[in-house]
């Protein structure tokens, strides 16, 4: 049965907050999503037969984003996979898909040809986000900065903390650049207070919703779940998907949508004046073309939201929003968001 997406509120940041992480950094404890690691000489080749993107093609210290999809194609799980060493990965999977991502690896993955197993609870994931970040981690870590300046999305660098080691992403899960410390649980109190010492003040979680939402990054559970299909929810967009690799499980409707050329429907911007509140359908000269998803208010771009709209419905075209709470002309934008 699949899980219905979450009911959305609006996320309404703090305009103070929200300005901290668009001009300096901010911290967050990331440490509620699911990590598991990967061992054995087939891990790669595993993986690879599981998600949408080329683990294969990974080089140690390198990463990517991808998606775990059902045999129709549809999104079990969005998810980050680092390769540590050879035969060595780390997935990491937000709170919302580590269920379905569990179930998956458990029906699909031979534990004899890739060893699994669930390290979330001793191994901790802090990061930070903002223009700032860099310098925030190499001061709490007593590094360079310069150490991070050549690390493209998902790769990573090796730092030292209190005698352990210290795997440092880069990450852009925020439609923001930052870093993502993994870190030995018993370790992360202390790295946590050398992060914030360094300037990096706790990120308020509604000013985190904006960033994301105005990156036009979705999120599982709210913006996709398995009754969407990867380019439904853009993951193409954001490179998460490999169309030269080998079989995956979900595949077939992967490459048909693909070489056919389009979905019947994606994930768009709206920008308005407000939105009602509640459940949320998108009209075009009356006729039903899609439904909101993510909401917000940013002290920059003003109300905006994620919409699943039918693909005939065209970029700057004025929509209306309709909800118990009333309606509203909203206008359509590609995504990421601009000012």
């Amino acid at each position: 049965m699949t899980a219905p997406l979450l009911p959305q509120s609006c996320a309404t940041p703090d305009a103070a907050a929200y300005e901290w992480l668009r001009t300096d950094a901010g911290f967050v404890d990331r440490s509620d999503r699911l990590r598991m690691t990967f061992v054995g000489a087939k891990a790669a080749e595993t993986l690879t037969g599981l998600v949408t993107n080329d683990v294969l093609a990974l080089h140690a210290g390198h990463g990517q984003y991808a998606a775990a999809l059902t045999p129709k194609g549809k999104v079990t799980a969005d998810l980050r996979i680092f390769h540590r060493a050879a035969g060595d990965f780390l997935v990491d999977v937000s709170a919302a898909a580590a269920a379905g991502f569990e179930a998956m690896i458990r029906k699909y993955v031979n534990p004899r040809l890739a060893a699994y197993t669930d390290v979330s609870a001793s191994l901790a994931c802090l990061g930070v986000v903002g223009p700032h970040a860099r310098q925030v981690v190499a001061h709490a870590l007593d590094c360079s900065p310069s150490d991070f300046d050549l690390l493209p999305p998902f790769a990573h660098a090796a730092e030292s903390f209190g005698g352990d080691t210290v795997m440092v992403v880069r990450s852009v899960d925020y439609g923001a650049d930052g870093f993502d410390c993994f870190v030995r649980g018993t370790d992360a109190p202390a790295l946590r207070d050398a992060l914030i010492a360094s300037g990096a003040l706790p990120a308020d979680g509604a000013a985190l919703e904006v960033l994301r939402i105005e990156g036009g990054r979705p999120a599982w559970g709210a913006d996709m779940n398995e009754d969407t299909l990867a380019q439904e929810a853009g993951l193409d967009r954001l490179n998460a998907i490999s169309y030269t690799k080998g079989c995956y499980t979900g595949q077939e409707t992967v490459a048909r949508v693909h070489f056919r050329g389009h979905v019947n429907r994606y994930l768009r911007g709206l920008r308005a004046e407000s939105l009602p509140a509640g459940e949320a359908l998108v009209f075009a000269d009356d006729k039903d073309v899609g439904d909101v998803r993510s909401r917000a208010v940013s002290p920059r771009l003003g109300t905006i939201a994620l919409a699943m709209l039918r693909r005939e419905v065209e970029t700057g075209s004025v929509v209306t929003v309709r909800a118990p709470g009333g309606e509203t002309p909203a206008t359509v934008v590609d995504l990421p968001f601009s000012a």
